[in-house]
């Protein structure tokens, strides 16, 4: 084979044995009129230390120790694989490691689509980030709950109630069994609901509802906004007892959530993941939902949104569990991520997730699938705790309604049915047969 060079210069090493304890290791795939090599070589190029022309200022020593190396190349496939010497990056800075390996070469005109598909981190890159303060084991620990999903909900509407009325919402899925009630990813601080009035009153209600079930419940406010006021929402949330704040990692931005963990605020940080399908939707461009959850790992992320299988949002099997592995792959010095299903979720969803993701490493995240229920949010709550607690005893949910002694469980799985884990029905909804009542804990 023909020497393959970009700008003058050869980025293939794919006879060479590399010490990948010195490199980031990312996976693309490409699709292209050119030669693969060249447009590898492109993008080690450009990823690094090269350009499109010869350089006057370019010297062997530059490329020798700090080009990036094209290491694999699987024509089939379309995929590439470049290696990047740890010299290239500062030390932990994730924006800066994204404008290097995907930045500029979504940009080149030689490709046609491009998709980073995975990023290996090394131990030396990794030892310089703090990671989640509390993940799996803290999050955990902090409401005391070992042996089934934590159970969580969004208020809804996502928009519309006012702080009163979102605080009161609270309480009734709290009183009801929801372990985390979180903000919707769109929630900040509008006219209809201030942030600084509804946190304080949301945060009055969840301890009234630990003194009255004895069990430690968590609220996540939503933070996001420019730096500045990120950091004083955060730091009233903690003032005012909150162990939680949630941020949404993309639209704010992965140096906010890394900023933010390094005030050491002893805060929870629940990542949701708003904006992603902008960049993870096409399997053939973009950035994988993999590469971002690493990413959000490493800034901080305690917990993060990766899909539910069996709910609303796009994300097969395969590629959810691909991504749960992720977040607990080990990491020297790094705790794993525990793993939020969000997204058209409601108590008949529970069996056939607890099915495909276990029992530990997981919240169960519903919020028209508690507030939707027939009598209102507090019953939702309920079926949805008896649902988790069934499920996680090994009980089978069909088995359980016929004895009547789920009046609640019952009447969620004839509104939504009892799905299974291609996502279609065991039991199909019955609305015909539901119940009305009002809910008599709202007014």
């Amino acid at each position: 084979m023909a020497k393959v060079t970009y700008g003058g210069y050869t980025f293939l090493a794919l006879d060479q044995r590399l010490n990948l304890d010195e490199y980031i290791v990312v996976t693309f795939y490409v699709e292209s009129k050119l030669p693969l090599e060249k447009v590898a070589s492109a993008i080690a190029a450009e990823s690094s230390v090269g350009t499109w022309t010869a350089l006057s200022t370019m010297t062997k020593e530059i490329i020798k120790d700090k080009a990036a190396k094209v290491i694999g190349i699987d024509k089939r496939n379309k995929i590439v694989t470049i290696a990047y010497p740890n010299k290239l990056w500062e030390t932990d800075n994730i924006a800066q490691l994204l404008s290097g390996a995907a930045g500029n070469v979504f940009g080149l005109k030689e490709i046609e689509k491009l998709r980073v598909l995975d990023i290996k981190f090394n131990e030396k890159y990794l030892r310089n980030f703090e990671g989640p303060q509390y993940g799996i084991h803290g999050v955990r620990d902090v409401l005391g709950v070992y042996d089934r999903p934590l159970l969580g909900t969004i208020i809804k509407p996502k928009l519309g109630l006012d702080y009163k009325r979102h605080a009161q919402v609270a309480y009734q899925a709290w009183i009801g069994g929801v372990d985390i009630v979180k903000d919707d990813e769109n929630l900040t601080n509008q006219d209809f609901n201030n942030y600084y009035l509804r946190v304080r009153l949301t945060l009055e209600m969840k301890r009234k509802a630990e003194e009255e079930t004895g069990e430690k419940k968590i609220y996540l406010p939503n933070v996001t906004a420019r730096p500045d006021r990120l950091v004083r929402r955060a730091e009233f949330a903690k003032q005012e007892g909150s162990e939680a704040v949630m941020i949404d990692i993309l639209t704010a931005g992965l140096a906010q959530v890394q900023y933010l963990r390094s005030l050491d605020l002893q805060l929870i940080l629940h990542g949701h993941r708003a904006m992603h399908g902008a960049f993870t939707r096409d399997p053939r461009h973009g950035i994988s939902m993999k590469v971002i959850a690493k990413l959000a790992r490493l800034a901080g992320i305690d917990q993060l949104h990766i899909g539910t299988v069996v709910g609303k949002m796009e994300g097969g099997k395969e590629e959810v569990l691909e991504l749960h592995h992720a977040l607990k792959e080990p990491w020297p010095g790094i705790k794993p991520t525990l793993h939020v299903a969000s997204g058209g979720l409601h108590p008949g969803s529970v069996q056939a997730l607890v099915e495909i993701l276990g029992t530990n490493d997981v919240i169960i995240n519903m919020g028209g699938g508690i507030h939707g229920h027939p009598r209102g949010t507090y019953y939702g709550a309920k079926a949805a705790r008896e649902a988790i607690e069934l499920v996680a005893a090994g009980v089978d949910l069909e088995k359980a309604i016929k004895e009547d002694k789920y009046p609640e469980l019952k009447q969620a799985l004839y509104k939504w049915g009892l799905v299974d884990t291609d996502g279609g029905f065991k039991i199909p909804p019955k609305e015909e047969e539901l119940l009305t009542h009002k809910n008599p804990l709202v007014s």
